[in-house]
């Protein structure tokens, strides 16, 4: 219940008050752990990692001033895979940062890093593919590009990323079989 809490906080508050951003910046959103977001284990439950990932995915489409602009051309956002590495616990009550940017893209996907950081460092790290969709319609990353007006050069993904986007092919490759 509380993501929706969120999501309506997000929507009604938070994106009236936004400082805006170039599409290759980070962007930051803070939260604080509340109880309903822990597990037994009394730190934030690795269940709430993506949904607040989704929260600040949509954030950072704000910050740049693109969420309206794709919306109403309904242009939705998809997540094709995603990978996490948990690096320390986020107590009950801890404050801590979502730093979300735009990695870099291929002609298909988006690649975007997504940090929960705190006073305390580093607490996990993720890597999300996505793109969007319209109507069942792919829309290229070139087509993404051009409508944002991103002009700069395109940014080569960090090795770590590009061996993943390898290995995700290698899987999809491997499993191609089963479909």
């Amino acid at each position: 219940m509380n993501l929706y809490f969120r999501l309506f906080w997000l929507f009604a508050w938070r994106l009236r008050h936004i400082s805006p951003i170039g599409f290759l910046d980070t962007s930051r959103m803070a939260y604080r752990v509340w109880p309903t977001d822990c597990d037994i284990n009394l730190h934030l439950t690795n269940a709430r990692y993506p949904a607040l990932m989704d929260i600040g995915r949509t954030y950072m489409l704000a910050e740049m001033l693109q969420l309206k602009p794709l919306l109403k051309l309904k242009w939705l956002p998809v997540v094709n895979a995603s990978e996490f590495t948990f690096i320390k616990d986020i107590k009950p009550l801890q404050k801590f940062c979502l730093e979300t940017r735009v990695l870099g893209w291929d002609d298909k996907y988006f690649y975007i890093e997504q940090r929960f950081v705190s006073e305390r460092g580093l607490h996990a790290i993720a890597n999300v593919r996505g793109l969007f969709v319209c109507k069942g319609r792919k829309i290229s990353s070139a087509e993404l590009i051009s409508q944002v007006g991103f002009s700069g050069a395109e940014p080569e993904l960090p090795s770590s990323v590009a061996e993943w986007k390898t290995m995700l092919q290698r899987k999809k490759d491997e499993n191609s079989h089963n479909s």
